[in-house]
């Protein structure tokens, strides 16, 4: 068995290609042994994972909103979704917004000043703009510590959440969850996020709840 899992790694390795820059994945979950892999990581496409007997990972993939239980075996990390050999993978399709989860911050700028000109009562004939969505009420915001997160309602009163980002609440050093702290926004709601400079429009889904919610489906990127 060692043997194969050998080859298998040897074989990824000559077909992995360089390792980018842009993340393609989040790890949601983590069980048994993954060597230099934690919860909340990145993964990059081209990355390797090897699974240890009994172990799993969970990935959820920010481009293609596919999400991805593997048990044991070795995972080659792609674009979309994973290779897998020797092991198991569970696949499903998750509701997410690519634009949300994958947003850079000029991108996340101009957004914001994007859907306030659209949104202006005189700009007439002008189609609403479809904000990046979010499909859980408690976001996951990616942010750095020490500065302070402030989230506004823009299409409706509800008081203004301010929250400073101190490390000790921090999720894996640069994640806000707002379900962790008990937080959460209103289905169908409008709202801009305000981190320094700054400024990102969003949506969550009006068929938001507060079950459970993939993370990929609640991801804010704001660094």
């Amino acid at each position: 068995m060692r043997s194969l899992i050998s080859a298998g790694v040897g074989a990824f390795c000559l077909a992995a290609p360089a390792l980018a820059e842009t993340p393609a994945a989040i790890v949601e979950d983590v069980q048994g042994k993954v060597d230099g892999i934690a919860f909340m990581d990145y993964v990059a496409p081209g990355k390797i994972i090897k699974l240890g007997p009994k172990a799993s990972i969970t990935l959820s993939y920010l481009k293609s909103c596919q999400r991805e239980t593997i048990s044991e075996g070795v995972v080659l990390v792609g674009a979309e979704q994973s290779t897998v050999q020797l092991g198991e993978v569970k696949r499903e399709k998750v509701p997410c917004d690519t634009n949300a989860a994958r947003l850079s911050e000029r991108e996340a700028n101009q957004s914001a000043a994007t859907t306030f000109r659209t949104m202006r009562s005189d700009v007439k004939g002008a189609p609403p703009a479809k904000l990046p969505t979010l499909y859980g009420v408690a976001p996951l915001i990616q942010a750095k510590s020490g500065s302070t997160l402030v989230i506004e309602r823009t299409d409706g009163k509800e008081p203004t959440i301010s929250v400073p980002l101190k490390s000790e609440i921090m999720v894996g050093g640069k994640f806000y969850d707002f379900a962790k702290a008990g937080k959460t926004l209103t289905p169908g709601g409008s709202y801009l996020a305000i981190l320094g400079a700054k400024r990102y429009a969003f949506q969550v889904d009006a068929s938001a709840t507060s079950s459970p919610t993939p993370i990929v489906g609640r991801l804010l990127r704001l660094e």
